[in-house]
């Protein structure tokens, strides 16, 4: 696939704060690309930065290989945003609303029809055509500004925090919508801060910390380099507590404590790969201790999270 979106030594700078520090970002088309950070890491002016909103200090951002520095209006045909606050409008109803979007894009009268019924239609909010924008929950008040973000037909997507305040069923079918528009061969570059929700539908992701990226690729990838970097290993044994005892004593592990919610089992933070699972079957043996049970926890994107971003010095 081609890159769809792309930055190359991104900068942002406020007077002596710097925002983003060189930041090289590649989406590619048909990805559901997840962008992760602690909040004021960058990810907000990374994106306002691509939806044209934001003109950077340096470097360059380009979406469908068009600069935003030289091709904004060509940009914003292509790009839908739905930032993390948007404004509705009370007094009209969802259909009116849509309607109103369309015809500021541009779209006749005559095609406005089918296309706001078929927005609604894919963001299931049919039902809701009469109703006030005011009078929405939350999750549909969500849903409409993806219908909106939509009016124009975009190539890219690019949703700031779109499951935000949301409760679990809404976020449920906000996924399902994403994973439709993916089918439909739309590009979506989505920040959120439910990172249970990233791991399930993105294939791709990005973290970023104090303006720098600190890791690109797929969801695999990722983990799957964070669990050679040290492996998580859950036990239960003859003795837990003089296992606890051995395990802590000896150099070579890296921490091991009873797990919160089931003290029969022991959860050991290793430092090395393979090996070091062998050896720590070695130092219980030595001990007397007998594994009743051993198995490897892989890695989650929330853990990930937590070791890439343990604080950048700036």
């Amino acid at each position: 696939m081609s890159l769809m979106i792309e930055t190359r030594g991104l900068t942002k700078s406020y007077g002596d704060f710097v925002a983003l520090r060189g930041i090289d970002l590649k989406v590619e088309g048909g990805d559901i690309f997840g962008f992760i950070g602690p909040n004021g890491a960058g990810k907000t002016t990374t994106i306002r930065i691509l939806t044209t909103l934001l003109e950077p200090t340096g470097g360059d951002a380009r979406v469908a290989g068009m600069s935003v520095w030289d091709d904004k209006d060509s940009i914003r045909g292509l790009v839908g945003y739905m930032p993390d606050a948007f404004g509705v409008y009370p007094d009209m109803t969802v259909t009116e609303y849509l309607h109103f979007f369309a015809a500021a894009y541009g779209i006749g009268r005559g095609e406005r029809h089918g296309l706001v019924s078929g927005l609604l239609e894919l963001t299931d909010l049919t039902f809701k055509e009469d109703a006030l924008v005011d009078s929405l929950s939350k999750g549909m008040q969500q849903r409409l500004g993806l219908a909106r973000a939509l009016v124009h037909d975009p190539k890219v997507l690019v949703l700031d925090e779109p499951a935000a305040g949301l409760d679990p069923r809404a976020r449920v079918e906000l996924r399902e919508i994403l994973r439709e528009l993916q089918r439909m061969g739309k590009t979506i570059l989505l920040s959120s801060h439910i990172l249970s929700e990233l791991e399930e539908i993105c294939n791709r992701i990005g973290i970023v910390e104090q303006g720098r990226l600190v890791a690109q690729g797929s969801t695999e990838e990722i983990l799957d380099q964070l669990s050679a970097e040290g492996s998580r290993i859950q036990l239960r044994t003859t003795n837990n507590k003089e296992a606890l005892e051995l395990l802590n004593a000896h150099p070579a592990i890296g921490g091991a404590a009873l797990d919160e919610d089931d003290p029969a089992i022991v959860r050991v933070e290793l430092v090395g790969g393979d090996d070091e699972i062998g050896r720590l079957s070695t130092i219980l043996a030595d001990g007397g201790i007998g594994i009743r049970h051993l198995s490897e926890d892989r890695v989650s994107l929330e853990q990930a999270f937590m070791r890439l971003t343990r604080g950048l010095v700036q």
